[in-house]
């Protein structure tokens, strides 16, 4: 049989199986029309997703920037999928996904001259007020990455991880964890509205994510491999790698984007929000550490300085 029989073969099949007529799917095949990558990667549609509120030039730069971001972030959840739902991942498979995991991480980090230098100041402090009282704090992408990466502890405000533990119900779970304080006035506990509309719009979402990865996050993934493949040096040093990159490389190359244009050299400046960005941004006071357990006493001590 030709290896054009075969081909036939094996599509008969296929749609046998699926209970459907090969020869209505194989005539449909005569008036569709070949595929071009402008119409693959829907090129027109995405191009034509920014739109800008100021006249500034630089807000293209800043719109585009920031939905880069949310592309690579939702490739990062596709491959954290994928590894949280392979039953006993070998030590490779984990590594080497992992390692993508990370490439996307670096990318972000090396990303952040694009708008740390590739922006007038001057036009970020114009345009910037439009966006009132929209934030970064707000991708939801993000908090999903951290809730498939890690125990919903290493997520919680330090001053209440004491009163926390796996059987806490999920929501009490939510209020409590570290980014909240940045929607929160410290005295009243009072929510700030940016951080009410951000609940209102994703807090279902959250949860049902809380809850799905909260036994195949990538901590409890790596937690079921065999115990002597969790020493495995290259393993190990990729969990390091992607812990470090996500929690200090990135957030210090956002943080240090944000001093520029937000403190503008004062030391004063206020982020769209709200929130005290500096405080919340900088891991040293988050201290957020996806994999504790992987890190010796002095690195957690000195975690982000």
């Amino acid at each position: 049989m030709s290896k054009f029989s075969n081909i036939v073969q094996e599509i008969d099949d296929k749609y046998k199986a699926l209970n459907q007529k090969t020869e209505a799917h194989l005539e449909g095949l005569l008036w569709s029309k070949p595929i071009t990558y402008w119409d693959y990667i829907q090129t027109d549609a995405l191009l034509n997703l920014q739109v800008q509120r100021t006249t500034l030039p630089d807000e293209n730069v800043f719109i585009m920037y920031h939905q880069i971001n949310e592309l690579l972030f939702k490739m990062i959840l596709w491959e954290i999928k994928q590894l949280s739902y392979t039953e006993k991942p070998t030590t490779a498979f984990f590594t080497e996904r992992l390692m993508r995991i990370s490439r996307y991480f670096d990318m972000l980090t090396t990303s952040f001259t694009i708008m740390g230098d590739g922006m007038e100041v001057e036009q970020y402090m114009k345009f910037r007020h439009t966006l009132t009282p929209a934030s970064g704090f707000q991708s939801a992408q993000y908090r999903m990455i951290e809730f498939c990466s890690t125990d919903l502890i290493n997520l919680i405000d330090y001053r209440f991880r004491a009163t926390i533990d796996r059987n806490t119900p999920y929501e009490h779970a939510l209020e409590h964890l570290y980014w909240q304080a940045a929607g929160k006035d410290y005295a009243t506990g009072e929510k700030s509205y940016f951080l009410k509309e951000f609940e209102k719009r994703y807090k279902k979402e959250f949860l049902d994510c809380m809850e799905e990865y909260n036994t195949i996050n990538l901590w409890r993934k790596f937690k079921e491999i065999p115990e002597s493949d969790q020493k495995n040096p290259e393993l190990i040093a990729a969990m390091r790698h992607y812990d470090h990159t996500v929690n200090i490389t990135w957030v210090m190359g956002h943080l240090n984007a944000a001093r520029k244009y937000i403190d503008n050299g004062k030391g004063d400046g206020e982020a769209t929000g709200g929130s005290d960005w500096k405080k919340y941004m900088h891991p040293k006071y988050q201290r957020r550490i996806f994999f504790p357990e992987l890190w010796s006493e002095q690195e957690l001590a000195t975690w982000g300085e």
